[in-house]
């Protein structure tokens, strides 16, 4: 399984909710062509339930779910699922415009 985070480091510390989403569009082939594409979105904790909200709405997003990734801990799916991880960083004020 291949993990592609996208946040600096002190984004890691900061940014340490995760809302994580199924791509069905992507699973099964390229970096992922044995399993599922997962791509999360991570927000401080006090912006979660809008992240949470926002990826929802996207509609491309299958089994969305949330995970604490703390950085002394951080979140690894189950490589028997998934193929690859991207994970990107969630702006509550980019989000706002």
């Amino acid at each position: 399984m291949k993990i592609n985070d996208r946040r600096t480091g002190k984004q890691r510390e900061t940014h340490t909710w995760l809302v994580v989403g199924t791509d069905p569009f992507l699973s099964g082939w390229g970096e992922c062509k044995n399993g599922s594409s997962y791509a999360a979105w991570a927000c401080k904790p006090t912006d979660r339930m809008a992240c949470l909200s926002w990826v929802e709405g996207r509609g491309d997003m299958k089994r969305v779910r949330e995970v604490y990734d703390p950085p002394n801990d951080p979140y690894r799916p189950n490589s028997a699922h998934c193929g690859h991880l991207s994970i990107y960083v969630w702006n509550k004020e980019e989000r706002d415009q």
